[in-house]
């Protein structure tokens, strides 16, 4: 009788089993297409289509410059909810596409014999005292353009949410006594905060706001007109394309928090009309002053025994990667919710810059192809390769796995002692129930502390990633609880 029973319980929850795969398979047939499936591409339009859907990014927006001609190909939406297609005016955030623009005023101004690049950060920013191993290190200007201070990547979690002007300076106080992770000047490790410091120094010796500062050296002798930074104390214009974050394997409107001390890192607002002189001025072309011309022949040569070296043939100077051999500049961006990525050719006069009004790793993808397209390349079949879109996909598949165990543990929880249970003897049950409290706690610590293991906090999470993760973290520490809730029934 005992074998018949324990053979149909079995039998049970096998088929419980398959369900659960069943309907998580449903529930996630977006993601696990996306997974399985590669796209072929036969043309450029194509591709991009492909990237989109797979990436579930809504908007796309494509500058294309070569043989002297400059082509503008839009796709999607700016805005799903109104309907509203992206054209060559709408505007978008760069992300870290910025960092170029900041990299050439602080050598616009080393040009005007303001600051030098050798100078000791400290001498601009006093209050500024990072150490190494407990003691106290120079860090120049030199390693703040090129990534090789010495400060964490993992710093950019510091950085205050705010609109206000003072987030700058709060953004400084909170990095000022900083622990280095290495010596500074002696490794490559990418940190957006490098770019706030340069912004603050910029301030100090300007006597003007970092944004006026740039607006009026930069972005209006070139005849950027259109684009602004974007601080959260101006009006959103009718040109700006809504910024999207992705669930449950699709795009949804966020509006992201403002980070007032980041834009000089990432909080460039521009479209392609714009980036057109942009990319013409990076390739020599077009009208561009004396004084900036220099400036940006100057960003594509820097010296190599001062650059931050990403790879055996890759560096990074003044806000771009550079290849050592093919001297191709090329710089992705992403901000909580858009996207771009820009890879030029000065020599060739070749370039591509592409923006999403999503996080994804679509513009990267899309600009390389188009690149390689031009380059006589064909174009590589697609592959899953979006980070945000595989962390929802993953995120998504745990929510539907856990609603289902939470589902079945409020049955057992309902139903009191199974039978199953009562037939044990009470020692054995009791051992258990403290090896699976134990097991459960552990979890429990796991789900609500990983964020920190990968030195990320709750906000980060909040901001950055897909709703899934956080919807997720919740439930599973809600099912923990119901299981410790179960053991402990026959704790005594």
């Amino acid at each position: 009788m005992k074998k018949t029973t324990r053979r149909k319980e079995m039998l049970l929850k096998g088929i419980a089993m398959l369900l659960i795969l069943i309907l998580a398979a449903a529930a996630c047939r977006h993601e696990i297409r996306t997974l399985l499936t590669s796209g072929k591409v036969d043309s450029e339009s194509a591709m991009v289509q492909s990237i989109m859907d797979k990436t579930a990014t809504p908007g796309v927006a494509i500058l294309s410059a070569t043989g002297g001609k400059t082509e503008f190909k839009t796709y999607g939406y700016a805005d799903k909810a109104q309907d509203k297609e992206v054209t060559a005016d709408s505007l978008f955030e760069l992300g870290s596409t910025t960092k170029a623009f900041t990299a050439l005023a602080v050598i616009m101004l080393q040009n005007q014999g303001a600051l030098a690049y050798t100078d000791d950060v400290s001498q601009y920013l006093p209050e500024f005292a990072p150490t190494y191993k407990g003691g106290k290190v120079k860090i120049t200007i030199n390693q703040l353009l090129s990534h090789t201070s010495g400060i964490p990547s993992w710093s950019i979690r510091l950085i205050p949410e705010g609109s206000d002007k003072e987030q700058l300076a709060a953004t400084i106080h909170k990095i000022s006594s900083l622990a280095l992770d290495t010596n500074p000047g002696s490794a490559y490790q990418y940190a957006t905060v490098n770019y706030d410091i340069l912004a603050a120094i910029i301030e100090r010796v300007t006597g003007r706001s970092y944004q006026d500062y740039v607006t009026q050296q930069i972005l209006k002798p070139l005849g950027m007109n259109d684009s602004y930074f974007s601080t959260g104390q101006e009006w959103k214009p009718e040109k700006l394309a809504q910024g999207y974050r992705v669930f449950f394997g699709k795009s949804m409107a966020y509006d992201a928090p403002r980070y007032y001390g980041n834009i000089a890192a990432g909080y460039l607002v521009t479209n392609l009309k714009d980036l057109q002189h942009w990319v013409n001025a990076q390739m020599g072309s077009g009208e561009v002053p004396d004084n900036l011309r220099k400036a940006i022949q100057q960003s594509h040569e820097p010296d190599l025994r001062t650059t931050g070296h990403e790879a055996e043939n890759q560096f990074y100077a003044f806000g771009w990667s550079q290849d050592r051999e093919t001297r191709v500049i090329r710089h992705s961006g992403i901000n909580p919710n858009y996207s771009s990525q820009a890879i030029i050719d000065p020599e060739r006069k070749e370039g591509v810059f592409v923006l999403a009004n999503l996080n994804s790793t679509a513009p990267t993808l899309i600009a390389q192809n188009i690149y390689d397209q031009m380059q006589g390349q064909p174009m590589e079949t697609f592959k899953y390769d979006d980070t945000y879109i595989l962390m929802d996909g993953i995120g998504s598949l745990l929510v539907v796995l856990t609603v289902i165990g939470i589902a079945f543990k409020l049955i057992r929880l309902a139903g009191g002692r199974s039978d199953f249970a009562t037939e044990k003897g009470i020692r054995r049950q009791k051992i258990k129930a403290r090896v699976t409290l134990f097991i459960r706690a552990l979890l429990l610590l796991l789900v609500l502390g990983w964020p920190f293991l990968v030195n990320y906090n709750y906000t980060m999470i909040s901001v950055w990633m897909s709703y899934s993760v956080l919807l997720w973290m919740g439930l599973a520490s809600i099912s923990c609880v119901l299981s410790m809730i179960l053991a402990g029934r026959h704790w005594r």
